[in-house]
């Protein structure tokens, strides 16, 4: 194996809070970060050796880009063109293959589907012929989404019957989507997996996660499943890292169904927000484990030091004005993180907060405590 050295330089395509905190356990490991980005301030960008401010097409940012000795990606929305070359140029990690089937939640499901993995029943939706074969297809109620360009629920309506599905298409601008089975499920967890070059993998512990309106509110760990069930789950992660020959982080979104049974709903090729509490709880955080993988370095060990929970931050607690950051910054118990946005929007994610516990469910406590103390009352 040849590990890139401290003092060589990463390049990261997207400058959100993901390509920050990736940054940042680079910089802490010695590497130079060049990120590119179109957002003049944005949060990796502020804490980059280099912030090229350009379009992600611009072919003078990608030759500059092209200049780092490898590179990575914080977020999956990207076109796969570019990726591409940039790939044959330098190498390029988690790779180009991994991006072109997570992005598209088609292209996702069937190759989920060609492992065996369990998902939620889904069908094609594409044009009058192919939504009057999905209503028969899929039960109601379903989501109709986007095959591309989706996340925190943008992108997708629900459909209550078959009659509702025209509709919904059109909304969401008749562009091609997948027809998906609304599951009932007990809870909803995930599983960050590292995968290195020379391919052995390491799994983190699973992690419960509760959203509010679509978006992830928290996350605690261990999540409250059975010790067999946590293992299924790290093995399903493991087993799809491998067979996507992955180089880099992969977050594995699951549903617990109310009989046990586990079923695929997400993937995610880069450190996710439902991991964000293996920086303080975990021998190897998430980012720097996205850092080791992308250099060439063994994975490292993902122990539990802790039980831990995460809340996240979003733009709505700015509506009573700036949130009381002096009461949070006294709990010794907590940690805050920002994010270093423009400005907050409601529904944009501006941080997080993480705690530990004797167990998971005390620590989540403790969190949302720390955040409702931010709210002006």
């Amino acid at each position: 194996m040849t590990i890139l050295e401290p003092g060589r330089t990463i390049g990261m395509l997207g400058g959100g809070q993901l390509g920050r905190m990736t940054t940042l356990a680079a910089r802490t490991m010695g590497y130079q970060v060049v990120v590119l980005d179109p957002a003049p301030h944005s949060p990796a960008g502020q804490v980059a050796s280099r912030h090229i401010v350009a379009p992600y097409d611009d072919e003078w940012a990608i030759a500059e880009l092209g200049l780092a000795d490898v590179v990575t990606f914080e977020f999956e929305n990207l076109p796969v063109s570019l990726v591409r070359q940039l790939a044959h140029r330098i190498p390029t990690r988690p790779g180009v293959e991994v991006l072109s089937i997570c992005q598209d939640r088609l292209a996702e499901r069937m190759f989920l589907q060609r492992l065996g993995v369990p998902t939620a029943p889904f069908a094609r939706v594409f044009d009058e012929e192919s939504r009057i074969a999905a209503a028969a297809a899929v039960p109601f109620p379903a989501l109709l989404k986007t095959t591309t360009l989706g996340y925190d629920s943008k992108g997708q309506r629900r459909v209550a019957t078959a009659a509702d599905l025209r509709a919904a298409h059109a909304e969401l601008g008749g562009v091609p989507c997948i027809l998906e089975a609304v599951l009932r499920f007990e809870r909803e967890i995930s599983v960050i997996v590292a995968r290195d070059v020379e391919g052995r993998v390491a799994a983190y512990e699973p992690a419960d996660n509760i959203h509010v309106q679509g978006i992830l509110d928290t996350s605690s760990v261990p999540a409250a499943i059975s010790p067999s069930q946590a293992a299924a789950a790290r093995d399903l992660a493991v087993g799809i890292a491998q067979d996507l020959n992955l180089e880099g982080v992969l977050a594995v979104e699951m549903f617990v169904l109310h009989g046990g049974g586990l079923v695929v709903n997400e993937l995610a090729p880069r450190p996710h927000n439902s991991g964000h509490w293996s920086i303080e709880a975990c021998r190897t955080s998430q980012f720097e484990q996205h850092v080791r993988t992308v250099v060439g370095a063994p994975a490292g060990p993902t122990d539990l030091l802790k039980p831990a929970a995460t809340a996240n931050l979003l733009g709505d607690l700015w509506d009573g004005g700036t949130p009381r950051w002096d009461r949070v910054l006294a709990l010794s118990e907590v940690k805050l993180h920002l994010y270093g946005k423009d400005g907050p929007r409601r529904g944009r994610k501006m941080g997080h907060l993480t705690a530990l516990g004797p167990t998971a469910e005390a620590a989540r406590e403790c969190v949302l405590a720390a955040r409702a103390l931010l709210a002006w009352k």
